[in-house]
Order: structure tokens, then sequence, then C-alpha cells
């Protein structure tokens, strides 16, 4: 792990504290049930063992430090005072406030309307949009629910869970058909799902409406558990098919931020493992 004392530092960087933040840095590496004794946390952020010693003693005392055993067999593991911080700080955190600056980059990029939204019972409630041009009006839905099988927002909220929740969604809410487009077969919509999970965007073409499109991805947060999903919206006409794929990296990517910014590490290219610029295969109807 590297020194952060050695590294570039903010101007009013506090060095024991930047030391503490490393340690328990290091405390969160080992596999579950496992511990680090007070020479590897030296070792691992570049300090000497009392340095070490005195600030897991001082973290013990905050509850942010557990330890057991003694003498040389002593192991340190992160204390749950820091499940009580993080249940704090996940209470205090407000996924419309920091979605709407990246809603704002998002339209500017792409030229489309582009709307967050919350999962509830399976449904996508939206919960802030941000328009681009005011001589077309689209029908956003700001503050209701969108069915899950023929929306961006909602089939990127479907491909975040398990098949078998999904499964029970599509089962509780049916698949009825709003355009020619619209996926109604269940087996034929959970394949659709899959591949939705692999390249981490949901495309829907003129599925909920015709003319419209909408491109969505699942936002996550520090579980790695879906906490929305964000989406752009536009008219179809005159738009052509390679643009897809390139708005939905975009999509995906601004997805991304937002989950970043909750706590989510990421995994690789994208949340499905899948990587960049892979499209998914059009759905057989």
């Amino acid at each position: 792990m590297t020194n952060r004392a050695d590294a570039d530092q903010p101007k009013y960087w506090v060095k024991s504290v930047g030391r503490a933040a490393e340690i328990l840095e290091a405390l969160a590496s080992p596999p579950p049930g496992d511990g680090l004794s007070v020479t590897e946390i030296a070792q691992r952020c570049g300090v000497s063992k009392s340095t070490a010693f005195g600030t897991l003693q001082t973290l013990r005392a905050f509850g942010l430090v557990s330890d057991d055993g003694e003498g040389m067999s002593r192991r340190y593991r992160l204390g749950m005072g820091l499940a009580r911080l993080g249940d704090r700080a996940r209470s205090q955190v407000s996924l419309r406030r920091l979605a709407y600056p990246v809603l704002r980059d998002l339209s500017t990029r792409t030229g489309m309307a582009s709307r967050v939204a919350v999962p509830e019972g399976g449904l996508a409630v939206v919960v802030d949009q941000v328009e681009v041009d005011h001589r077309v009006r689209l029908d956003l839905r700001m503050g209701e629910r969108e069915l899950p099988h023929c929306t961006g927002l909602g089939k990127a909220l479907l491909s975040a869970m398990p098949e078998a929740e999904a499964a029970a969604v599509i089962e509780r809410h049916g698949l009825p058909r709003r355009t020619g487009r619209t996926i109604t077969d269940p087996d034929t919509f959970l394949a659709h799902l899959r591949d939705i999970a692999r390249v981490g965007y949901a495309l829907d073409d003129e599925e909920d409406a015709e003319g419209i499109i909408c491109i969505g991805a699942p936002v996550r947060d520090d579980r790695g558990a879906c906490a929305g999903a964000v989406s752009i919206t536009g008219l179809k006409l005159g738009l052509p098919a390679w643009r897809y794929q390139e708005l939905g990296g975009e999509v995906r990517d601004a997805a991304h931020r937002i989950s970043r910014e909750l706590g989510w590490p990421g995994e690789g290219a994208d949340a499905s493992g899948a990587p960049d610029g892979a499209a998914p295969r059009p759905a057989v109807r």
C-alpha cells in the first residue's frame, strides 16, 4: 500500500488521520474471518510497528477496529463501529442529488432528455429529470411507475436482479403489449435481460411508444445492490443504428459515475463484466 504521506496531498492534509485511513484500508483487504498482525499492518502501510500499534489502539477505542488473541498471535480486524457509520452515511446520501449533475452532463453530451429512477415493487419510479429541447415535449412520467419490460429504466432495473426475482416481477406484472415491438414472451424476455446484464445497458427501441427510444443502465450502491437506474429518452427519427451503441456506452458510464459516488468499487469494464463496445443482441419477438 502506498503511504499517502509521501504522495500528492491536499493542502490541509493531517498525517495521523491519513495514516489511520490507510490502516483501515489495509484491514479491509483480508478474506472474511482473517485478520492482520501489527507487523503485517506496519509493512503494508509503510510505518513503524510502534506507530501502527498506537493508531490501532486509538481506532479500537472508537470501535473502528477490533482484535483477538494475545501477544504475537493477536490479529486486528475492522470494528463494527464502521458498520454503524456506514449505515448513517448511506441514510444521508440522496440519489437524486448525486444524479442531477450527471444527468445534466448526460443530456448535454447526448442531446436527449435524461432521467433517474428508483425501484419500487419491481417498477421504476422516476424521481428527477433533465429536459433539453422544449420544442419537442416528451412524456417523461415524473413520479409515475413505469412498466418493467418495455422501458429502458425498467429493463435496466430488472437486469440487475437475480433471474428468479426478475421472473417473479414479470409474472406479477405480466408483459402487456404496448407497441408492435414489445417483447411479450417470458422466455425471450429473460434471455433479453441476460444480454442487458452482459453489456450493462438496456435499449427500449419503440417498445413502449412508437417513434421513441430510451436507453437505461442500473446504478449500484456500496454493496453492489441496484439502487436505481438512469436513462436517456429521445426521438428515433433519423437516428442511425450504430449510434445506439455509442449512446448505450454514455448511459452506462453515467450510471457508473453515480455508482462510484454511492461507494460502488466497480468491476472491470462494467457492472456485468462485459468488454466496452459490446452490444446486446436484438431480441426475437
